[in-house]
């Protein structure tokens, strides 16, 4: 005799658990991935932006990703961006480069540095030492959100130190945060196939839970639309919401999709916009202990990043003053202050800049 399997909550069921303020579980997200009427989705996720951020503000920031240096031997199938050691393309900038990039980036009214690169065998602690005091000593106002887990992990590595030492050393040069780059897919199955010698999920964590008991505060991302399945994409978000839950480590979760041009992992085909903003609103929904969910319009375009303002994203991300990794990939939406301040304002909403902290100036 034959079992029926036991059917999916309802959009009704759990819409009643998002106006009673009740979690919704993982079998809640997957429904809502299955759930054929977006725009209903759209409606809940807009209804819990409004309790988590009232108001029709829509922030975002100035900044510039610094890639530092390209030179990395972990060879990620989905990454554009690399050479390994002793490629001819291979660069580190000198600490006086990185100055002068600080420099524009602060003529320019940027108050964030996303100082990001590779593993770059060469480069131990001594050296992000020296950089971050360097830039620290000329220019103290700007917030260095620096290193995602998996550089800082190997930067331990082979500086001989255990995470928290490192971390501790990296805060007192300079560092005032961690972007959530790195993350891509939090499910070992997943990341042993895009990046087989990259950190696990659990070391991720850790790097994320041991930053969050020194005061450095983090962000979380999602890169979905590769190898994984939809049940991977909500054992991601599980896993954020319960570390979100232990000690508070995130100030905002970010998604996009994977950007397949010039990488070494096939796919059938690129995840869509609608996949997009459906992602953007379950995680909206699932995320209840995340005030800011950040569009991508790096990746996602203008039109579809103003969409998301009502798929429950509430912050447009970083006007970037340069940045070269989703370039890599042939994606290049790099937009000026003002195209932002006309975008948000066209999709209905208010503009605010603000800087890493949330904090509008």
């Amino acid at each position: 005799m034959s079992t029926l399997a036991p059917s999916r909550p309802t959009l009704d069921a759990i819409a009643d658990k998002v106006y009673s303020n009740e979690r919704l579980t993982q079998e809640d997200a997957l429904a809502l991935f299955a759930h054929p009427n977006l725009p209903e989705i759209a409606a809940l996720a807009d209804y819990q932006r409004q309790k988590k951020v009232p108001g029709t503000t829509v922030t975002y920031i100035i900044g510039r990703i610094l890639n530092y240096t390209n030179v990395c031997w972990v060879r990620c199938k989905f990454c554009a961006f690399y050479r390994t050691p002793g490629h001819d393309e291979g660069y580190t900038h000198s600490i006086e480069s990185i100055i002068d990039k600080v420099r524009d980036t602060v003529e320019k009214g940027g108050v964030e540095i996303l100082f990001q690169g590779g593993l770059n065998p060469q480069l131990k602690i001594d050296w992000y030492e020296d950089t971050f005091a360097a830039i620290k000593k000329e220019f103290p106002q700007v917030i260095l959100h620096a290193l995602s887990p998996a550089e800082i992990i190997y930067i331990a590595h082979i500086s001989r130190l255990t995470l928290e030492e490192a971390l501790k050393r990296l805060k007192a040069a300079g560092m005032h945060s961690i972007p959530g780059a790195g993350g891509e897919i939090l499910v070992d199955r997943v990341r042993k196939i895009i990046a087989p010698y990259k950190d696990t999920t659990d070391e991720w964590l850790a790097c994320m839970r041991t930053a969050s008991s020194l005061g450095l505060k983090s962000t979380a991302s999602m890169m979905f639309g590769h190898v994984e399945t939809i049940e991977d994409r909500v054992e991601h978000l599980s896993r954020i919401r319960d570390l979100q839950d232990e000690c508070s480590p995130f100030r905002a979760f970010i998604t996009w999709n994977f950007q397949p041009e010039d990488t070494n992992l096939p796919i059938a085909r690129k995840a869509s916009g609608y996949d997009y903003l459906r992602t953007v609103a379950v995680s909206r929904l699932f995320l209840d202990n995340f005030d800011n969910i950040q569009v991508s319009i790096l990746t996602q375009g203008p039109k579809v990043a103003q969409a998301a303002l009502k798929y429950g994203a509430n912050d447009f991300g970083s006007v970037m003053i340069e940045e070269n990794v989703v370039s890599a990939a042939g994606n290049k939406f790099i937009l000026s202050a003002d195209e932002f301040e006309r975008l948000i304002k066209g999709a209905g909403f208010v503009p605010a800049r603000r800087n890493t902290r949330y904090e509008l100036l």
